[in-house]
């Protein structure tokens, strides 16, 4: 008989690598929203229109969508220590520059480059944390990563208004730099070298596959961006990347599926396995709902409160503050009873917070909505860390790197979605896109029933998620803290 044993100790130094791992890959999560802040102010410092300088998000978000499917497969070509250290130094690099930026073609163009090494940093955070955990720890490690997604977007902002106001747009670039400095010095101590890659060695880029899936993601990237900002699907700079970027990802389907000579970058057939398939649908899901709620909210706190932004962004702080909460506790609680049942009880949480949330009036007190926004918060971190722990506790070692590839870029798909269903459903309230800005309770009550649906829909799903974990054998489990262990150590 099988004796069975659970060990989901985290060691000092596995905790050092996720310490380590997460100040690496912060920045990226702060960098995609803190600059949105400070638009009307580089408008007025390079004497363009907000639309160039929104390109200085667009271009970046872009770029991190791009590189996100080639980094894993450069994951088996070069190893994840080096591609960890050239996608901070990147980072560094593209921040620093765009410091320095002249006008907004190069602010724009740096900003780009800050993307691409974010797009190598940030799947790499996941698949750092999963090989280290192991399958019985990946619930408890992926819910402490889960604090920094979920307070990133919300702080982002907050602290990109301080830095602005108190000292400059510059040093939102700048501040990049020590911290950057540090988690480098801090990576080459403690991130693991791995074994070593022989030139020429791993697996061949399938090139075909990368000029398919990387410009269809971001082709429907900027069609669902351009939609959030118009207010509306019916315009051709929304349409017309839709369709090409549904065509290339189309392609790319035929294409992995009847590859023979080179590895696709996503492996199609990993879909045909129950728990993936719902692991990463829940998690997109999970960010549609999240940024949908981030986007109204502030808008409901601006127009019908009259607050200015840095207080609307406080008020919507308590969102991110509930999930990274609920996500240390919910991971670490699937690593024992699986994720079936977390995610009902936290989408249930979720959904009688968006009805809270669409029982609010004008007239409400903020502390209401709080309250709300916060149950809200707890309810999707209860849905987010264990999900993510299901993905990884059943994924194939080997195709970390590519389920880490398809988590992230759905989680971003998502989270661009919500931004434009919340902006159409506020702009069919009034008359057009310029109603968003000014959109009665009655818009702000139906994106909040649509953030309802969307948790009926994770609820729907939680019974394809995997349920309590089988225990491991006593040597599996002295495998699995051996190659954490060592893994920490390097």
């Amino acid at each position: 008989m099988k004796s069975h044993v659970r060990d989901d100790r985290l060691d000092p130094g596995l905790l050092r690598l996720i310490g380590v791992t997460l100040l690496g890959g912060i920045m990226g999560i702060l960098d995609s929203t803190m600059v949105t802040v400070a638009a009307d102010t580089l408008a007025d410092e390079f004497n363009t229109s907000l639309s160039s300088i929104s390109w200085a998000t667009t271009g970046y978000l872009l770029a991190l969508t791009v590189t996100i499917p080639v980094t894993s497969w450069a994951v088996g070509r070069f190893g994840v220590r080096k591609l960890w250290l050239f996608g901070l130094v990147l980072f560094l690099v593209g921040s620093l520059a765009s410091a320095l930026a002249w006008n907004v073609g190069s602010l724009v163009a740096f900003r780009v480059v800050q993307g691409v090494g974010a797009g190598v940093v940030d799947p790499l955070v996941l698949v750092i944390l999963a090989r280290a955990a192991g399958p019985s720890r990946a619930g408890r490690v992926m819910g402490m990563m889960g604090v920094v997604l979920s307070l990133g977007p919300v702080l982002g902002p907050v602290l990109g208004g301080v830095v602005l106001e108190s000292m400059g747009w510059r040093s939102m670039f700048y501040i990049n730099l020590p911290i950057g400095i540090v988690a480098v010095l801090l990576a080459l101590r403690v991130i693991p070298a791995g074994p070593p890659v022989a030139r020429g060695s791993g697996p061949r880029l399938d090139l075909v596959g990368a000029l398919l899936m990387a410009p269809g993601f971001a082709a429907i990237l900027l069609a669902l961006t351009e939609a959030g900002e118009r207010a509306r699907f019916a315009a051709p700079s929304v349409l017309i990347p839709l369709v090409l970027g549904i065509a290339l990802l189309v392609g790319y389907v035929i294409h992995a599926l009847r590859a023979r000579r080179t590895e696709p970058l996503i492996d199609i057939r990993l879909f045909s396995s129950r728990s993936f398939a719902a692991s990463v649908t829940v998690q997109g899901l999970v960010g549609l709902a999240t940024f949908a709620v981030l986007f109204a909210l502030p808008l409901y706190y601006q127009v019908l409160h009259g607050h200015g932004a840095r207080a609307a962004g406080l008020l919507v702080a308590p969102l991110g503050l509930g999930s990274a909460l609920a996500m240390p506790l919910a991971g670490h609680l699937s690593d024992r009873l699986g994720a079936r049942n977390l995610v009902r009880g936290g989408a249930v949480v979720a959904a009688l917070a968006s009805v809270g949330l669409t029982r609010i009036g004008a007239d409400s007190g903020e502390v209401w909505s709080v309250l709300a926004a916060f149950a809200v918060g707890l309810g999707l971190g209860g849905v987010g860390a264990p999900t993510m722990g299901s993905l990884y506790r059943t994924l194939p070692p080997e195709k970390v790197p590519q389920g880490s590839s398809v988590l992230y870029n759905l989680n971003q798909l998502g989270g661009a979605l919500g931004v434009a269903c919340v902006a159409l459903i506020l702009a069919a309230v009034g008359s057009g896109a310029a109603a968003v800005d000014g959109a009665g309770i009655g818009g702000f009550q139906g994106a909040y029933w649509f953030v309802f649906a969307v948790t009926l829909v994770i609820l729907a799903a939680s019974p394809l998620l995997p349920g309590r974990p089988e225990a491991p054998t006593a040597a599996q489990a002295d495998a699995s803290s051996a190659d954490g262990s060592a893994m920490a150590r390097r």
